[in-house]
């Protein structure tokens, strides 16, 4: 398709993900015409650990959008704003020449548990609510800072700047350092509250305030395209950058989950919910992020399960043969022969219980150690329950942090669902059922991308603002409705789900 130079409206957006950088192109009501991914690898140089080098971030990313420029036949004098999503937490440790140090520490690196402990025993946890609104975990970047002092002095003594994943990208886009309030609301240093570096979080930790950059909202303006970045990407020098957002933030923009009532659900590898808040909210235990959103003046409540979406692949993989030799012969999915063995299992499972703590897990238990289990086993139960079992199991744990919003009073009245789950008609009438609201597919599949995108064209000015954007952009499916004929089973199934991890933690 060929545009005209000049021709407004188009927006690109770049989201940095764990596994490859992917670009989209949208036209000025907000539809994907284009995209491209390029792919990176991650390094694991010791247990637990993940690392990736920034440089092949950049070079994905000028790959992507190029691919992208050229595929569309759109010129770059027609892209008015481009936006950024990125995964969160990652560490990018620059030094004086704004070069980078030493490979980026990721959000699913676990070497930082034992500053965890550190912080939570020397700031406390009513300090870490008061000052950051988040519990100290592992995959946060402050914890990261405090291993790279311990671990890497000689590092750490050429740091100068602090920055997150797609922040760097942005760098090499504008010249400019910069992040936006929803990706640092998950370093541990941000007070989500104020939408503000804490002060006193920095000081209680020992790092330096200059080592961070100024924090804008999503939306904003943080530089334009510079004349190097122009000739490697094939975009027109001067075009206004966004500060973009995290991924889970720019993820719900996409599904259009920007006020309060929506809830985005995703059931990928790993699973998360989030729902938006009009001011910050918290519970008692931190079980739930609570982060800002890519909305000005807007927060969100997240709950993440690690094993989602892989718990089904685990059984795929190591126990669905005969799925996977009759998807080949018939040149099918074996996800969707899946859905057709569960189905011939009731709602409920006849009390079959799958935990899905496959990796241990985050919320509400926030236990590594915990484990997969399944219960009830007995000679009625067939592979058909096995297999629905586990799906129940999914969305039983992702009602864990239905339940806690609920808790907190924060309005749901819709789900949006996301991630290869939501490609199952199965999985999708199951959450209709036990979240007891209705459930509705995102028209747009790569969200994370299709949001920075919009971040992008408010930032060129195609829209006044994100919600307009959203609006004008997200489009969904007809709902799945709970089905009241299985309220009592699945009452009795959940309820027999919480009773089990208490029962078995001291054992795992």
């Amino acid at each position: 398709m060929s545009k005209k130079k000049g021709e407004a409206g188009y927006a690109v957006g770049l989201d940095l993900g764990t596994t490859g950088a992917k670009a989209g192109l949208i036209d000025g009501s907000g539809a994907v015409l284009e995209t491209a991914m390029v792919p990176y690898e991650t390094a694991a140089p010791g247990p637990g650990w993940a690392e990736q080098d920034p440089e092949q971030w950049w070079g994905a990313s000028v790959q992507a959008i190029s691919r992208l420029l050229s595929s569309s036949g759109v010129e770059a004098g027609s892209v008015s704003g481009v936006g950024l999503s990125g995964q969160m937490h990652g560490s990018v440790f620059l030094d004086s020449d704004l070069s980078v140090i030493r490979p980026c520490i990721l959000w699913c690196d676990q070497r930082a548990a034992p500053q965890c402990r550190q912080i939570t025993d020397s700031v406390g946890t009513e300090h870490l609510a008061d000052w950051v609104s988040n519990r100290a975990l592992a995959g946060f970047t402050a914890p990261k800072v405090l291993w790279l002092r311990e671990n890497e002095p000689a590092n750490y003594a050429r740091v100068r700047a602090l920055l997150l994943p797609k922040d760097y990208v942005n760098l090499r886009m504008t010249g400019n350092l910069s992040t936006d309030a929803s990706d640092a609301s998950g370093t541990l240093l941000f007070d989500v509250r104020r939408r503000a570096w804490s002060g006193r979080m920095l000081d209680a930790l020992q790092i330096p305030r200059e080592w961070l950059p100024p924090v804008y909202e999503s939306s904003d303006v943080v530089g334009a395209v510079t004349a190097e970045a122009a000739g490697a990407t094939g975009l027109e020098a001067g075009t206004p950058v966004a500060a973009g957002g995290a991924d889970n933030a720019c993820g719900a923009l996409g599904m259009g989950v920007v006020a309060p009532g929506d809830v985005a659900v995703s059931i990928g590898s790993s699973g998360t919910v989030l729902a938006p808040t009009e001011k910050p909210a918290m519970d008692r235990e931190m079980a739930l992020h609570s982060f800002c959103h890519a909305m000005p003046g807007t927060w969100y409540m997240m709950g993440v399960m690690l094993s989602a979406g892989l718990s089904l692949r685990w059984f795929r993989d190591q126990l669905g043969e005969p799925e996977r030799t009759l998807a080949e012969r018939r040149g099918a999915d074996p996800y969707r022969l899946l859905d057709e063995t569960a189905a011939g299992a009731p709602p409920g499972c006849c009390g079959l219980i799958f935990l899905p703590y496959l990796t241990g897990e985050r919320t509400p238990h926030v236990d590594p150690n915990a484990k997969g289990v399944l219960f009830g086993l007995d000679l009625t139960k067939t592979r058909a329950h096995v297999v629905r079992s586990i799906m129940e199991g999914v969305v039983f744990g992702l009602n864990d942090s239905v339940r806690i919003m609920r808790q907190l009073e924060i309005p749901l009245e819709r789900v949006v669902a996301a991630g290869g789950g939501s490609r199952s008609a199965l999985w999708l009438q199951i959450q209709a059922d036990v979240f007891e609201l209705p459930v509705r597919v995102a028209g747009e599949s790569n969200a994370a991308m299709l949001g920075a995108a919009l971040l992008g064209a408010v930032a060129g000015g195609a829209f006044s603002g994100v919600e307009e954007a959203c609006r004008a952009a997200v489009s969904h499916g007809e709902p799945v409705k709970p089905d009241g004929r299985n309220e009592a089973a699945y009452h009795e199934a959940y309820g027999l789900f919480t009773s089990l991890y208490p029962a078995l933690k001291g054992l795992f």
